[in-house]
């Protein structure tokens, strides 16, 4: 079968499964997009920005576990990918970029919209293609998602020269892909299973901590029966959200920065660690030289690169997480941990979330708490960066697997309306809020037009502070309150919304909240409330830079809610 390039590309994302892509058409991808009609079974999204496309590809994939997709054209498109991109690398996410290229005589001289992408894109890829040659093309696709979805998941960028895209050769796609040094381990050593068997089983005062490695790998089950079975308690990293319900006697909440006081406490005093499928970021060791002294680490994860490049290990452990536990799980006795986890319980109670109680003053944890208490927890919830996505990590009780989707690595302000774009697309049975800031909400604000045009039923709640609410805590806290740049001369959220054909409210008061939520949850659009909250609502607890995670600031109030 003779096909052009851009036919072979849709020929090929048929046969890997793709069913949504994400983009915005230009005059290099055109081509491409000439052949989309040919092809129905795949659903376009034409989103308002190519960064809205990266994010929707991004949240698409979290959702779904496949791999997500967007296109753009050459140049200005393919740049307005890099942050989503290198947001899909940090957090370990499956995604395959395709983007148009001058055709091949014009790469170098350049050309109008001429940009080096592949170049551009090396340090924030797996790996990246520049396609020469039409016959390259099948092989390159099959490739890149088998790169993209194998192993550490991550993203993989395309670049295709407008050339190839109509050049024309026999279509043959190929069954397997042939790639020597490139072989992920899935299955763990057994002697260092062993060995953690061991370590877990002598453990007095052992803690997990889970993070997205257990999300990625779907090992909900087998966590459960590890923590159960050893009565060891569970922490999770902020990615690590909804790795195990919450409501479950030994989940201690999330870690690090502003995480659970009792969870950094517990792994601060911990005697061994077992760290699943997560990577010892600063904003969950915080000063690694107070890091968990006195822990002998078992760490597993599927990148060896990992291991050992922050914290030091005891028993390390490469290999898919879900596999590994399945090997684990039999060799761990049943344990009882009566003293240690009194003591935790003895830290909550100590040092609960807390907040002040003034009347009909509306804070953002009344909205969070309120979303949780409408939805009864049966939602996904994504949100953007900065207080809010903290406040929506503490306050809202994530019992369903894989609920909680945010920008953690690159902590992209922007990302939550697109990224919970693709979620729904990817999930379209599920209730889906997008939590923002006003800040993070106006970075891709031209996305509820992908809303209306497609049908896209988001609720989007926006906590309206009237700042950059995150910078304006740090200059509060360590910049004596110079509120250099972050007040924020905001719009009305909800008359925008109108304007785009969205079902818009505003919310003043304690009051008219819960209303609001239960309103959204009855229509069937999407639909935007603005939340106008309390301006100068700190996050707390907060460890400060540099600090050991042990060294919390809690709220200044002792009322406590």
């Amino acid at each position: 079968m003779k096909l052009n390039g851009a036919q072979i590309v849709c020929e090929s994302l048929a046969k890997e499964g793709v069913d949504i892509i994400f983009g915005l058409p230009g005059g290099a991808v055109l081509p491409l997009y000439d052949v989309f009609p040919q092809y129905p079974h795949i659903r376009h999204i034409l989103v308002r920005h190519e960064q809205g496309a990266a994010h929707a590809a991004d949240g698409y994939a979290r959702a779904t576990g496949k791999v997500g997709v967007c296109v753009a054209t050459s140049g200005p498109g393919a740049t307005n990918l890099v942050t989503g991109i290198a947001c899909a690398a940090m957090d370990s996410v499956p995604m395959v970029a395709i983007t148009a290229q001058v055709a091949t005589p014009f790469i170098g001289k350049d050309s109008f919209q001429e940009v080096d992408i592949t170049g551009i894109t090396l340090p924030i890829t797996k790996h990246n293609y520049l396609v020469e040659r039409v016959e390259d093309l099948a092989h390159t696709v099959k490739e890149a998602f088998h790169i993209a979805r194998t192993g550490r998941p991550g993203p993989v960028l395309i670049d295709l020269p407008k050339d190839v895209q109509v050049a024309e050769t026999i279509y043959h796609y190929p069954d397997k892909v042939n790639l020597p040094g490139y072989k992920p381990t899935i299955q763990g050593h057994p002697s260092q299973i062993k060995r953690a068997a061991k370590l877990i089983n002598e453990a007095q005062q052992p803690v997990i901590i889970a993070g997205h490695g257990v999300i990625i790998s779907q090992a909900y089950q087998q966590l459960k029966e590890l923590a159960e079975k050893g009565q060891v308690p569970v922490v999770t990293t902020l990615h690590g959200i909804s790795s195990f319900p919450e409501s479950h006697v030994l989940s201690l909440g999330f870690m690090g920065m502003h995480g659970m006081a009792q969870a950094n406490l517990a792994v601060a005093n911990s005697d061994v660690l077992v760290a699943i499928g997560m990577r010892f970021d600063d904003r969950v060791t915080g000063n690694l030289a107070s890091f968990a002294t006195h822990a002998q680490v078992v760490h597993i994860d599927i990148d060896p690169a990992e291991i050992g490049k922050n914290v030091r290990v005891a028993v390390p452990i490469v290999g898919d997480v879900k596999a590994v536990l399945e090997s684990l799980n039999p060799l761990v006795m049943s344990r009882t941990h009566g003293p240690w986890l009194s003591q935790i319980d003895e830290w909550r109670r100590k040092h609960p979330l807390q907040y002040e109680v003034d009347g009909e003053k509306l804070l953002p944890q009344h909205v969070v708490r309120m979303i949780c208490e409408v939805t009864g927890g049966d939602a996904i919830i994504v949100t953007g960066v900065g207080q809010h996505q903290m406040f929506t990590a503490q306050y809202y009780t994530y019992n369903k697997p894989n609920s909680y989707i945010s920008s953690g690595g690159l902590g992209v302000m922007g990302f939550g309306l697109p990224a919970a774009m693709g979620v729904k697309m990817g999930r379209p049975e599920e209730t889906v809020w997008c939590v923002d800031g006003d800040g993070s909400f106006q970075m891709n604000i031209q996305e509820l037009a992908t809303l209306v045009q497609d049908s896209i039923n988001v609720k989007v709640a926006i906590c309206n502070n009237g700042f950059l609410g995150m910078v304006r805590q740090w200059q509060s806290m360590f910049y004596e309150k110079r509120y250099v740049g972050t007040p924020l001369s905001g719009p009305d959220f909800a008359r925008i919304a109108e304007a785009y054909g969205i079902l818009g409210m505003r919310v003043t008061s304690f009051s008219e909240a819960e209303p609001a939520i239960r309103r959204a949850m009855m229509h069937e659009g999407p639909v935007v409330i603005d939340f106008v909250v309390e301006p100068e609502e700190n996050v707390y607890p907060m460890v400060a830079p540099g600090a050991s995670i042990t060294e919390m600031i809690h709220a200044p109030t002792k009322m406590r809610v």
